[in-house]
This record gives C-alpha cells, structure tokens and sequence, in this order.
C-alpha cells in the first residue's frame, strides 16, 4: 500500500501461484477442480465455486495477464502449451509524426472495462498505471518472445470511439496534475492522450462495431460476458 492508498496487485506475485499450478496438474490429469471466484467490485474471493473438468481432446484456454510468466504454468511441460501474446499494434501516427503508443492504447482500454466490470474510476486507472507499467517491463516483456504467436488486436477505427468518451477527462486530469511532483506520471499520461485524442474526429455510434468485437469488452455491448 502506497502512500495514495493504492495497492499493488499487477505483479504475478499478486496471483495465489501455488494454487494454479495444483488445479492445472489436476486438470491435465482429469480430475475436477473447484476454481475461486474473486468479486472485483468488492474485492473478495472465495474459494472452492466453480467446477471445472477437461472432457476427452478439449484444452484449457487461459486468459491472463501473466500467463506467459513462467511460475504461472510451471507444473505443465512446455510441450502441452501453445503460448498466445495479444499486444495492440497500432501502427498510427499522430500529429507529431510520432508513432501512438500502444501503452496509452492499453490505458485507455483498462480505464474503461475496469469502470464497468471492476467499480474502478478511470481517474484511478490513470494514476494507478505507473504500477501496470512497471509490472510490464518487468514481468510481461521480457516473456513475450517466448510466445508461440503474436496477434495485433488494435482496430484502426478504435481511437475515434475513445475519443467521445475519455477526451475531456484526459483534458480534466491534465489540468488537474499539472505541477504536482506526485502525479507527474499521470500527468504526462494525461496530457499525451489529450493531445492525442484532440486531433482525432470523435464518434459516438458504436453500431458498427461487431457484437463479438474484442473493443466490446471495453465500449460494452459485447455478446459475452465478462
């Protein structure tokens, strides 16, 4: 806990390790295991909820933002995985000829699904995300290159939506965080998108957008549910 009152829950660490890797022995095996379920919104788990058991030829598909850490899956060999990296890979300049990081493309995602899925104001996303960062560089990229295949999930027509929605409040928070020595991270943040999103024809209709769209998870009206 942080002198703000914010935690650190990005790093690997965060995860129960130990109990992954039993159900994912138990699983390989065929047994049933019973998977927690963590209530985001009030930030409790409780053990022992869901049944789960692998039928004859079906695999596992895990969804994580460490599961290419190796401890994450160390009680299964290597050659009973097939390792995916989904990364944003927006090749779109800005007005400034400079590439848009596809960082500030992974804010403005969490701080969306996190408001509707997680009770998480945006405003906390953004000056919680130096810990998102700093979580990456240590424990997501130096990993990504023992990915088995890389997919680029960034949609060209994806900024122009988050640009109705977060440009005035990158432009609130910018002002807001301007000179303060504590929040220069989520200054610059702040203050890069704004310029960013600035420069972009906002749309608000989402119609087109494809129900089963991997951006309905973040803009809502997916057919899943998260």
């Amino acid at each position: 806990k942080d002198e703000f009152g914010d935690y650190d829950f990005e790093t690997p660490q965060a995860l129960d390790l130990e109990l992954i890797n039993e159900h994912l022995q138990k699983l390989a095996a065929g047994e049933e295991v019973k998977i927690p379920y963590y209530d985001f919104k009030e930030g409790k788990r409780t053990l022992d909820v869901t049944p789960l058991k692998l039928l004859q030829n079906e695999i596992l598909l895990i969804d994580s933002l460490h599961g290419l850490y190796p401890k994450m899956s160390e009680s299964i060999p290597d050659s009973q995985k097939f390792k995916l990296y989904l990364e944003p890979l927006l090749q779109m300049k800005g007005n400034d000829g400079k590439y848009i990081r596809w960082t500030d493309i992974r804010l403005i995602r969490r701080m969306l699904r996190d408001s509707v899925h997680r009770a998480y104001n945006p405003k906390q996303t953004l000056e919680h995300w130096h810990y998102v960062r700093a979580s990456e560089l240590r424990h997501i990229i130096p990993y990504n290159q023992f990915a088995d295949y890389i997919i680029n999930s960034a949609m060209p027509y994806e900024l122009p939506l988050y640009a109705h929605r977060m440009l005035e409040l990158f432009k609130e928070w910018e002002k807001e965080f301007e000179g303060d020595p504590l929040k220069v991270d989520a200054y610059t943040r702040a203050s890069r998108l704004a310029k960013v999103l600035s420069s972009i024809t906002p749309i608000e209709d989402d119609s087109p957008v494809p129900k089963d769209s991997v951006l309905r998870e973040f803009i809502g009206g997916s057919i899943f549910e998260y």
